[in-house]
């Protein structure tokens, strides 16, 4: 099948590393983004309620901080759009009229608003009213906020299609329902978790920057109320993180249960299945899931994964095996063996064949209705036409269970650091602060890799697979650009460090900070 489409997997690899290298340094300043927004808010709220000083300049420092971010993130953002048309040209013909919709509003809507407001924030000091300049501030963040739920819109729907059909004398899917793209369950929980924990990353960061001055003994009152907020508001952050987490891995379970079964590294499933804590998976090679049963060491909770993916202790929940064999749902309806899967794909792309065949002759309208049938009827198989083996549709498992644990375990371990840090913050928990800044962002990378691998080998879940999306160019081209990237990435990070480092080494205005005691 490969051959006929003519994809070259080299292309095909290189592609996936480029927009994998671009999405995970774009990730590196939107969280930071979205989690100082709500702090700097919260910041000048309590200067226009109180009308201190102190708590003006200890808002205008978190905003240069925000700024800095800001403008790192945006650089990255567009470029990642780009890459859609020039690697990814096959899958954005077939679906641009749907992905591209959300991406529109979102640069026509919120990029815009964030841009106004962004500039009034900066430049407005004494020279609008604090309530216009309170505002400001919170519609800065709020624009950054509806851009993430935008663009993870068009991530959802790449993870679940709806709203939308297939339309054979294009060739094209078109959307058929706006507001089945823009609120589908999987939009929801993914922008709530998103955002949640990014929330927790600012909160970290707020944490971990005050810690370092109380460290040095400078600003110690400016440090000792940021740490505070920061901890109260990472702690109530956390806490709304878990239930959302929770809600994520059910309806990731309804809707991509074979990344559920790679998180868990469960070949073999069924009812009152335990939720893993760790286990001996080679980092380094994809498990024999078609013969063990289990993973060796396994440790785990007894009945909680069925309990999260089914919200009943005694549910049943798929393995890898019996998704790939086919097996019957809780509600009685029979899924597909990935065989059975793979022949009704290949009607579908036959069917579609003849069809066009057929308008193209002028053929009876029983023969064209005929084949439409066929399509209809097994388009939503139609991915699986191009799938040739049952390794293809199965996530690399080793990435996905420690990613997923990663995640888990940060989440876990920065909540015992609010705790810490509001009860008793002494030296050893503020060098631990410090440290736990660049853990965050990893558990945050974690979690997209957890998103996206799962996913694997989909572009689009069940409709597009990868070597099917790309553009027809040579490898050696998207090579060149990508180590282009890496070199203008990895410099762009490292200035946004050095610029960072250096705001917080100057601190806030002590002279503009006399009335903070």
């Amino acid at each position: 099948m490969n051959q006929l489409l003519n994809i070259d997997m080299a292309m095909v690899d290189w592609a996936r590393a480029q927009f994998a290298l671009t999405a995970i340094y774009h990730w590196l300043f939107v969280p930071l983004t979205l989690g100082l927004a709500v702090v700097m808010g919260i910041m000048e709220t309590l200067y226009y309620r109180t009308g201190k000083e102190f708590w003006k300049q200890t808002a205008k420092f978190w905003q240069r901080l925000f700024g800095i971010n800001f403008a790192m993130g945006v650089a990255t953002g567009i470029i990642l759009e780009f890459e859609f048309g020039t690697n990814w040209s096959n899958y954005s013909y077939l679906v641009g009229d749907i992905f591209g919709a959300p991406l529109a509003v979102e640069g026509i809507v919120a990029f815009f608003m964030e841009s106004t407001f962004v500039a009034v924030m900066f430049f407005g000091w004494n020279k609008v009213s604090k309530g216009f300049h309170l505002a400001s501030t919170w519609l800065t963040g709020l624009g950054a906020t509806i851009s993430a739920w935008w663009i993870l819109v068009a991530n959802s729907w790449m993870q679940y299609p709806v709203g939308q059909s297939f339309n054979p004398e294009t060739v094209r899917n078109e959307m058929t329902s706006f507001a089945d793209v823009a609120l589908s369950p999987v939009a929801v929980d993914k922008f709530v978790h998103t955002v949640l924990s990014a929330w927790v990353l600012g909160a970290v960061f707020v944490v971990g920057v005050s810690s370092w001055y109380l460290l040095k003994k400078r600003h110690t009152e400016f440090a000792t109320k940021s740490l505070r907020l920061g901890a109260i508001f990472g702690l109530i952050s956390s806490a709304l993180l878990m239930l959302s987490g929770h809600h994520s891995a059910y309806t990731v379970a309804q809707t991509q249960p074979m990344k559920l079964a790679a998180m868990e590294a469960l070949y073999k499933g069924g009812t009152d299945q335990p939720l893993t804590i760790i286990a001996g998976i080679n980092p380094f090679q994809q498990p024999d899931y078609e013969q063990a049963d289990e993973p060796p060491l396994k440790l785990a909770v007894p009945y909680a994964l069925s309990f999260l993916a089914t919200n009943d202790m005694n549910g049943y929940v798929p393995g890898i095996r019996d998704i790939l064999d086919g097996y019957t749902k809780a509600d009685g309806t029979v899924e597909p063996s990935l065989e059975e899967k793979i022949e009704r794909g290949q009607q579908a792309i036959t069917a579609l064949q003849e069809y066009r065949k057929a308008k193209a002759d002028g053929a009876s309208d029983s023969i064209v209705n005929c084949e439409l049938s066929i399509i209809n009827s097994n388009m939503p198989y139609f991915g699986y036409g191009y799938v040739q083996e049952r390794s293809q549709v199965v996530p690399y498992i080793p990435v996905c269970f420690y990613a997923f644990r990663v995640m888990v375990g940060g989440g876990c371990l920065f909540v015992l650091l609010f705790i810490i840090m509001l009860w008793k913050p002494k030296a050893w928990a503020q060098w631990l602060s410090l440290l736990c800044i660049p853990v965050a962002y990893i558990v945050s990378e974690a979690g997209w890799l957890v998103a996206e691998f799962g996913r694997q080998p989909w572009t689009i879940q069940d409709m597009l697979p990868t070597w099917v999306g790309v553009s027809e160019l040579g490898s050696s081209a998207v090579m060149t650009t990508f180590l282009l990237f890496l070199v203008l990435f990895t410099a762009l990070l490292a200035v946004e460090i050095s610029i960072m480092c250096r705001a917080i080494k100057a601190g806030p205005n002590p002279a503009e900070m006399k009335n903070e005691k």
